[in-house]
């Protein structure tokens, strides 16, 4: 887990705001529960994080889902609604804002590698690439729902199912009806 304390405070010494924020917290246990494994992280008085092993209590708890991990990745300003937070509840809203608002800045930590330039067009590159796949992925998805909708129909609008739905009502309804008529013309 100590790679995980590596990369926040990687994070965190990128964003001085960030981690003075995090400091007025210093001491505090932190706890990440994915029911797999937990992370343990203190705050250290300069506001960088330290692994703990297993045996402090927590002042908060965080409890995620590995199968909503992706969920999160995706959508990082709705990542509350599908965590449990479990202790002091300060110390639980300056991590939340800081989940929010840390951002790896990849192109500066490329620049000291292999330059500012290059940095920047590998970056603006991978971005590109992202972006092509994204709508790659929307693009192939609309087509297969296209092709099992009309071409080779295994799925069904949901506007077919609601008509088709209110169709069978009403033929219960009129067979229903019918036979009510068919019994009072047989006891005639």
């Amino acid at each position: 887990m100590r790679p995980a304390a590596a990369v926040i405070n990687h994070l965190l010494a990128q964003e001085p705001a960030a981690q003075r924020q995090l400091a007025e917290h210093g001491g505090k246990l932190a706890c990440i529960d994915t029911g797999l494994f937990q992370l343990r992280l203190r705050v250290m008085a300069d506001g960088m994080v330290e692994t703990v092993d297993a045996g402090a209590t927590p002042n908060v708890t965080i409890r995620i889902k590995l199968s909503d991990l992706p969920l999160i990745a995706a959508n990082r300003e709705r990542a509350v609604s599908y965590v449990k937070i479990e202790g002091d509840a300060d110390f639980a809203n300056a991590v939340s804002q800081l989940t929010r608002s840390l951002r790896w800045d990849a192109e500066d930590d490329l620049s000291k590698v292999v330059g500012d330039i290059a940095a920047t067009r590998v970056v603006a590159g991978a971005r590109s690439a992202i972006d092509v796949a994204q709508t790659t992925h929307r693009k192939l998805a609309e087509n297969v729902a296209e092709y099992f909708l009309e071409e080779q129909p295994m799925l069904i609008r949901p506007h077919a199912v609601t008509d088709f739905s209110a169709d069978v009502i009403k033929l219960r309804d009129d067979i229903e009806r019918l036979g009510k008529r068919i019994e009072k013309l047989e006891k005639r």
